[in-house]
């Protein structure tokens, strides 16, 4: 098997299972119960949570954990609009987003609020002056993800910020999903980001809210006592723990693995100079994502034909809806390359060997499928 889509979601790392499986056995008691067992539940949330606080930057109040950043997503921004409605009812974002924002702000949309969506330049990322522009004293949340999951486009969350907080009412959310793994956050460029630690080789059910210490959200989940009053619920014990040490395990090395990703990727351009393929990512994209166009052959039509050697790419973001890409249309603004393309996302754990093997299976699809006429 050559599995090429671990920006969807990446398989477990054998530790994390062992983690997750120990905690389960030894810490069975409700962490909100007051007798020993909760107790020592607690005491071992606590000390994940102060782990992920260390690794991430944060502080240990700052982490509001989740069943993913989808939820994430949902917290902050419904969070933010339904705890300052006073302050306005206008939201900024951008076409890059997933669908995970793209739809709370569609329902606040619908609710009466003003959405604008700011330019982006030909590379993709946030223009500066147009975001400047459509600032307004009433714009109470800005989203705009840190790396697009589609075609890889990496923003710069500083210089936004800059931007941003030129309005001290203004609320500056990102989405950063896509880089927990693959490149060092700084948090203090935004007041809320959304992290899911499947992305990570950990568990599908839990990622966590970094929300910036002092500011105040309405929570989507009431009742009961939690890690934190901005999410109720019962602590999910095994999924905290196991994430802390997922996200210990994806940052040793780490220099030596992202050196890796980026020969790999450089590898993948070099082979696929040499097909009928037109890449829509670019030198502003992480290495760890590369999206490919090519002509009259559907994406999914591509991706059960690798399927068939093995081999497992993506059309769209896994939680995407429609018939083209609208991440790569906002890019290339070409509807044709957003209709035809795929995404090849690359790991350390990536082989040039898997590549040969891509590459081979790809070329062998692509005249099958012409042959066809598919």
């Amino acid at each position: 098997m050559v599995y090429l889509d671990y920006s969807a979601t990446t398989p477990v790392d054998e530790e994390v299972i062992e983690s997750y499986a120990k905690t389960c056995r030894e810490f069975i008691g409700n962490p909100n119960s007051l007798h020993r067992l909760g107790v020592e539940a607690k005491r071992i949330i606590d000390a994940s949570t102060e782990q992920i606080a260390k690794i991430l930057g944060v502080k240990k109040e700052e982490i509001i954990y989740t069943s993913g950043s989808s939820e994430a997503n949902n917290l902050a921004i419904k969070g933010v609009c339904a705890k300052y409605k006073n302050r306005g009812q206008h939201i900024i974002t951008t076409e890059l987003e997933h669908s995970s924002v793209i739809a709370p702000i569609q329902y606040l949309q619908r609710n009466g609020y003003e959405v604008d969506f700011v330019k982006l330049d030909e590379n993709g990322l946030v223009d500066l002056e147009d975001l400047s522009s459509l600032m307004r004293d009433d714009t109470v949340l800005v989203s705009i993800a840190s790396v697009n999951s589609e075609v890889g486009v990496h923003q710069d969350l500083k210089k936004i910020s800059e931007v941003v907080r030129r309005n001290s009412k203004t609320i500056f959310h990102s989405d950063v999903t896509q880089s927990i793994g693959k490149e060092k956050v700084d948090f203090s460029c935004v007041d809320l980001a959304s992290i899911s630690c499947q992305k990570f080789y950990g568990m599908k059910g839990v990622g966590c809210l970094v929300k910036r210490e002092g500011l105040v959200i309405e929570p989507l989940i009431h009742g009961g006592k939690s890690t934190t009053i901005f999410r109720s619920g019962t602590p999910a014990t095994p999924l905290i723990v196991s994430f802390a040490k997922a996200l210990r395990l994806v940052y040793e090395n780490f220099e030596e693995k992202s050196r890796h990703v980026q020969e790999i990727h450089d590898y993948l351009l070099e082979k696929l100079n040499h097909l009928e393929v037109v890449v829509n990512s670019n030198s502003f994209c992480l290495p760890h994502i590369v999206n490919i166009s090519f002509k009259a052959i559907k994406p999914e039509t591509m991706q059960h034909a690798l399927e068939a050697y093995d081999i497992y790419v993506s059309t769209q973001t896994a939680c995407s809806t429609g018939d083209y890409s609208k991440a790569v249309y906002a890019v290339t603004m070409d509807k044709e390359r957003a209709g035809h393309s795929i995404r090849v996302s690359l790991s350390y754990k990536t082989t040039k060997e898997e590549i040969d093997a891509f590459i081979d299976a790809f070329q062998k699809s692509l005249k099958e499928l012409k042959l066809r006429g598919d």
